[in-house]
């Protein structure tokens, strides 16, 4: 059984910096993207960042240009994200996502692509 575990969530002032890790272990599997995802309460669940490994392009949701970087080890099965400049609209449980089927041309922003899911690490952002 593949397993994601996040971890380095945390109440965060604004303004503040925080970097989430994400870990995959416990099988063997091929990996072609992993990407980060949040949802907040009663919302519903956003595409963050992602990283594409067959080309190591990094992609990220507009809302989070310029303040966070994704990263990580595609031989680790490591994953990062840098967040800077946290803001309250940040708060939520960010989820680590990794795809292990092949596609030619998709969107790296789609949840449903993607085959493997952490089980969540709480960034809150006070003001």
């Amino acid at each position: 059984q593949l397993r994601l575990s996040e971890s380095g969530g945390r109440l965060v002032q604004a303004g503040g910096s925080r970097r989430l890790s994400c870990t995959a272990s416990g099988s063997t599997f091929s990996t072609y993207a992993m990407g980060w995802f949040r949802q907040a309460p009663e919302k519903q669940r956003e595409y963050v960042a992602a990283v594409n490994w067959n080309n190591n392009m990094s992609y990220y949701d507009d809302s989070v240009k310029g303040r966070f970087t994704i990263s990580g080890d595609n031989a680790e099965k490591t994953l990062y994200l840098q967040m800077n400049g946290l803001q309250p609209e940040d708060t939520a449980t960010y989820y680590c996502a990794l795809r292990a089927r092949s596609y030619t041309v998709v969107l790296l922003s789609l949840p449903e692509t993607y085959d493997y899911w952490g089980q969540g690490t709480q960034v809150s952002v006070s003001s």
